[in-house]
Parts: structure tokens; sequence; C-alpha cells
């Protein structure tokens, strides 16, 4: 437990005297009832058995934010950092800002902000290691550190960046609502040591002693329908109808006139001119980058040939019971293991790779685990049992090869809804879908025909229908993937909010860069035109098929660096050093990260 310090100030000591009975959002604010036999349980806080006295233990407990009184000090910062030993690249809680207006009428708009324990804790259903849970005690939201492999979903999905991934210990962490202090009657440190009055905690709903505002929203505060956030505001100071951030990313915030709320909306801070940018299609995702697409083209090839096969689909069939069959398989089961082995490298604790199956409930990360080793292991059944020329092991490799045909799509299906993120507009489209299943069919066609082509050509066997057949496919797969792009950038452009944002830097920071994809992707799809229309064999037709290769390789490649890059999140504005991906960059360039202080790590894991 806490201890209370000799001459605690009583501003420091909860005071919930009277509470309502359900918050905004229609949940009852008491969270078990008299009866509930988790009613009486100690948290175990440092191995302390004792339970607190607090007659609002089991009631949903919530910060409020005056942001009037916020002078931007930070001491609720330290505060929190201190109390939690935390190094100084890592924040629980974190001041941003945001301004408006011009001299002498400028305003601006500080905010302190740290977890919202929310009703709906989408960090809680994302992890696929379990290692939040969200108590009765206090309603608070609680990550187990210790539990954690350091994969980063939760950080993806929460809306207000709490979770903090530690690239150094390679775990998350976040705010834990100060529940030692709780249960001995004392608020947060954060809230305790606010200069400026700003900072307020208690049970949700309840309106602190002179305060008149319990609102939910405020100038760069993401929208409350994601998670339900237990977080409530003040903020009467008449603000300029526009308000912007400081840090590098492209928002800002408009008042709606209607109902006074201001939304995200575009900044343009550069001008509408394309660059190229490669050096910044690197990302910490790049092992993502290859595990998709390696994935995709591995189960897009295994379809195309077992199910080719099995249509009697000719070239497919001399395929599948050429010699090159089994070398395919075991190329294949190669790169998808190189691909796995990067992802799991990707991870904060590569080590505990095997605590990814631990939500298979809720976790669409423990999913896609769960369909990728279903199918690889699938595989593996197949191409071993496909090895003996014993009728029964031929049947065992019939059964494998189904399994492995219907777990690939499934697995790719899960995979997609990873990035189904409300807290990322840009993701959140069913272009995903089309982009990876698309990708299957590209990439799976591609690699059979680089594979097979060379092959039937060492034994004298025409390739022409192989062409046309994987042509087709392919041509298929870039159709669908074209269709995606198209109602994508369409969508993104209408839809406002970050999701508009993206597609501006999708068309200035990227905007060479994806000119050049777009027309990589219409080339290609007239190059397969061209050579499935071809009816004979010819060094016209082999040059057209390797400039596709390489074409539809460096295509895909750029294609799904830019889905990393380009995404935007609903996050908490940050500062002009702190919080400020603009500044990490230049810090890392320049050396100022190699000073701790900075608050910046040297290299990201």
């Amino acid at each position: 437990m806490f201890e209370i310090r000799n001459g605690e100030r009583e501003y420091a000591f909860l005071n919930d005297k009277t509470n309502q009975q359900q918050n905004r959002y229609g949940k009852d604010i008491q969270l078990v009832d008299e009866n509930n036999p988790l009613k009486g349980k100690s948290l175990n806080i440092n191995g302390d058995a004792s339970i607190g006295d607090n007659p609002n233990r089991y009631k949903q407990h919530g910060f409020h934010f005056t942001a009037d009184n916020c002078i931007g000090c930070h001491a609720c910062e330290a505060a929190c950092s201190e109390k939690n030993d935390n190094p100084a690249h890592i924040a629980f809680r974190s001041v941003g800002y945001v301004e408006g207006g011009t001299y002498p009428a400028f305003k601006r708009l500080n905010i302190s902000m740290a977890c919202n324990h929310c009703d709906n804790p989408v960090c809680l259903k994302g992890c696929p290691t379990r290692a939040y849970t969200k108590f009765a005690e206090y309603g608070a939201v609680l990550q187990d550190p210790d539990i954690c492999f350091g994969c980063g979903y939760c950080t993806w999905v929460c809306p207000y960046n709490a979770p903090q991934l530690d690239p150094v210990k390679g775990q998350v962490s976040k705010c834990n609502m100060c529940v030692d202090r709780l249960e001995v009657g004392l608020k947060p440190a954060c809230v305790s040591a606010c200069l400026g009055n700003a900072l307020n905690f208690g049970v949700i709903e309840n309106t602190p002693e002179n305060r008149e505002q319990v609102k939910t929203e405020i100038p760069g505060f993401p929208t409350t329908d994601i998670t339900n956030p237990n977080i409530r505001f003040q903020q009467t100071k008449t603000l300029p109808k526009e308000m912007t951030r400081t840090d590098s990313m492209a928002v800002k915030y408009h008042q709606d006139n209607n109902k006074g709320i201001f939304k995200p909306v575009v900044d343009r801070k550069k001008r509408l001119t394309r660059q190229w940018n490669l050096r910044k299609l690197r990302s910490r995702e790049d092992p993502l980058v290859v595990f998709t697409l390696v994935s995709q083209a591995v189960v897009g090839a295994f379809l195309l040939m077992f199910l080719g096969a099995k249509a009697g689909l000719l070239p497919m069939q001399q395929a599948v019971n050429s010699g090159a069959y089994m070398p395919m398989l075991f190329i294949m089961l190669g790169i998808e293991a190189v691909a796995l082995f990067l992802s799991t490298m990707h991870l904060g604790k590569p080590h505990r790779f095997y605590r990814a199956f631990n939500n298979l409930r809720y976790s669409p990360v423990s999913r896609e685990v769960a369909g990728i080793a279903v199918f690889i292991n699938s595989l593996g059944g197949h191409f071993l049992f496909s090895m003996f020329d014993v009728e029964i092991l031929k049947i065992a490799a019939e059964i494998f090869g189904y399994a492995a045909l219907i777990s690939g799509p499934i697995a790719l299906y899960f995979m997609h809804k990873i990035y189904r993120i409300k807290a990322r507009p840009y993701w959140d489209h069913w272009q995903v879908l089309t982009a990876f299943y698309g990708n299957m069919l590209t990439m799976g066609g591609l690699l059979v025909g680089l594979i097979f082509v060379p092959v039937f050509m060492s034994m004298d066997m025409p390739v022409i229908a192989l062409l046309n057949m994987v042509a087709t496919v392919m041509l298929t797969g870039l159709v669908i993937e074209a269709i995606g792009h198209v109602f994508h950038a369409r969508d993104l452009n209408r839809s406002g909010r970050e999701g508009s944002v993206s597609y501006y830097e999708q068309i200035t920071t990227f905007g060479k860069t994806y000119f050049t994809r777009n027309v990589l992707l219409a080339v290609n799809i007239i190059a397969l035109l061209l050579l499935g229309l071809m009816s004979s064999e010819s060094a016209l037709a082999l040059t057209i098929w390797g400039l596709i290769a390489i074409s539809v390789l460096v295509s895909a490649i750029v294609s799904r660096a830019l889905f990393y890059v380009l995404v935007v999140s609903t996050t908490m504005p940050g500062a002009f050093f702190w919080k400020n991906k603009g500044f990490e960059e230049h810090a890392r360039e320049s050396g100022l990260a190699e000073m701790p202080q900075v608050g910046v790590v040297p290299d990201v894991h």
C-alpha cells in the first residue's frame, strides 16, 4: 500500500459524497453489486494483501481536466514518472497543446492526458497475451508488463496514446490509475501534483468542486465512440474557430458551427507538391512488410497449385506431377519460416512468442497467429507425407493439403482484421481485404511462375499455357487490388478527420512514390493482358514475363511499405519537442538522441 505522508493536504484526498447511478454512455457506475463474490478481494499491490476501505471502491472512477487552468508546467508528468520510475523516453501522462489565433488574440490550449480507463478498453481486447485486465475496483484498466511480449498492438488500437512501448525493455506499460494511492484514499500522483488545479479525480460524472462542466470533448481529443473513455473536461474560455498542432502531424481542429465541437481536418503544412521520400518508407514495421507479403504469396501459390491440379488445369497438373513440386513446397515452407522468424524478432520479447495464442476469444493478433500456424503446419504435413509412395500416407497428404487450402485464406482474413482499427482510419477500410487477397493471387501467381517457368523450359516443356494461366491469376489479383485502391483514395478524401490527413500525406510527402506505384499497377495490368493473349511461346513473351516479375515485386513492396508509413492515428497532440515524430527523427539524425534527457531513444526496436 502507498504510505500517506504526514501533513498530507486535503486536496490530495478523494472526496466523492454523492454519486450518479449511470454514466453518459448508459453504463452502471457501480461495477459490482453488493452480493458479488468479487467484493472484498485484495488487489495484492506489491504483495500487500490489505483491502482499502474506500466506500466507492467498486465504482468507476475517472479524471477531470479543466483546460482553462492548465499552465503547461508538466508537474503532472514529472510526478507520474517519478512515482513509476519511468525513464526519460517513457511518459504515462504527457502534456501537449494546440494553438490558434494571431497576436494579440493568440490562444493556446494545453491538454494533459494519460490512460482514460475506458468502459470499452480496446487495448484489453486487442492484446494477444492478455496482459490487460479491467478491474471492478475503481474501474481501473491495468496492464502487466511481465506478461507483455512487446508486439505493440495496444499502441495501435488506443486512440489516446496511453500504452507506451519501451523499445529498450521490449515491453508495454501504462498508467495504472495509482490504485495503491486510491486504496488509502489518495488521488493519483499527477492530480496531487497539479499546480493549477487543472486535474481532478473521482467517481465518474461527478462535477468537482468549483467546476460547472463535465464535457466529453475538447479540441485535440479524439472521438469518444471508440472506447467510451472515463475522462471529463471543462473548457469555458472562447477559442478561435481553428486550432493547430505544433507537432509534425498535419492535423488541425476546426469548429463545427452547428455543434460547436472541434473536428480534426487536414493542416496543409506543406505545399501540394509531390515528393519521393524513399528513405521514409523504412519503418519499425519493416518485418511486417516482409511477413504479410510472403505469407500472402505462399498461400496464393499453394492455392493455385493444389486447387488448379484438382480442377484439372493442365499446367498445374504438370507442375504438381513434376519433380519440382516437392522442392517448390520446401521453398515455400522455407521462405514462410524466414518471414515468421522476422515477425517474431519484431517482438520486444521474441522468446515469449508462444503467448500470442492467449487471447483467441478477442484478439485478431491471436487469431492471425493461430491461422498462420494451422496453415504452415498443414502445408508441412502435406509436404512430409507427399514424400512417401504409400497409399495411406498419400491420403494423409491429401487431408493436410485440403487443410492448408482452407486455413490459408482464413488466416489472411484474420490478418486483415488486425488492421481494421477505428483509431487508424487509413486502415479501417475494406481496401485492406482487397489488398491482402489481391496480393495473395498476384504474389502467389508470381511465385509459381518464377519457379516453374524455368523448370518447364529446362524440361523442354511448353510454357505458354503456364504463362497464360499465371497471367490470368495475377491479373485478377491486380484488378482486385486496383479497385480497392480507387475506392480507398476516394473515401479517404471525402471522409475528413485523420483519413483525409493520410490521403494528404499520400499525395505530398510520398506523392511521387504513390504516383509511381499507381503507374506500375496500371502497366502491370496491361502487360499481363498482353501476356495472357499470347498464344505462342516466344522470346517476347518471356521478356514480358521477366519485366512483369520485377515490376510486380517492386510495386508490391512499395505499396505495402506505404501501407504502414501513411497511417495517421487519432492520437493526442504533442508539443514542439515532446511526443513529436518530427523532432524524434531530427534527434536521431543529429545525435541529440544520444542524450538520455532528450527523451528519444537512439534506435527504435
